[in-house]
């Protein structure tokens, strides 16, 4: 087994306790309001919520799927793409609203396909120059065997986190009033 570490940045205006009330604290609500044409629900189905609980996140059917394929040199790669996945599992490891961190893994799910044991996810909510929020974010990708996982399967799994954090950053300043 190996691991693979990649770390982002996104900045936005939305102060950081905002941005870590929604996207930690009240993801199960939030998340499946702001985007119900690929998420159905969040649900714990282990633990009360907080750390150590299991959260599984269930797709709207056909959203997404994992597409296998190889480049121009015959190396094969994995890209999400619209399908059958049907949901997520994660593990809450830390869940800080001090200090705004956040520690989960991507322990079940169609995604993790048969190159991934796991995905662990580091994330960090620090304030500003201007008084907004940078999220900084640090992902573990535990591989199966000796595959190692390439920069572009990370980018494609990225691509999608930043689609739901731009439809939470739109949300909230929006609504100026909502976790303020």
């Amino acid at each position: 087994m190996g691991v693979t570490t990649y770390t982002h940045e996104a900045s936005t205006t939305v102060a950081p306790t905002r941005l870590f009330k929604d996207l930690v604290l009240d993801a199960d609500n939030l998340i499946p309001m702001l985007m119900p044409q690929v998420v159905n629900n969040i649900e714990t189905v282990e633990g009360d919520g907080g750390v150590g609980s299991i959260k599984k996140m269930n797709f709207v059917e056909g959203k997404l799927s994992m597409d296998d394929h190889d480049d121009e040199w015959g190396i094969q790669h994995s890209a999400l793409k619209d399908g059958p996945i049907k949901y997520l599992k994660h593990e809450l490891h830390v869940i800080d609203d001090k200090n705004l961190v956040t520690k989960y893994s991507l322990i079940e799910g169609d995604v993790l396909g048969d190159k991934l044991e796991s995905i662990t996810y580091d994330v960090k909510f620090e304030t500003s120059a201007n008084g907004g929020c940078i999220c900084k974010t640090s992902t573990e990708y535990h591989t199966k065997g000796d595959y190692v996982f390439k920069e572009e399967e990370h980018n494609e799994g990225k691509d999608k986190a930043m689609e739901l954090f731009k439809a939470v950053e739109d949300y909230l300043l929006a609504n100026p009033t909502v976790y303020a």
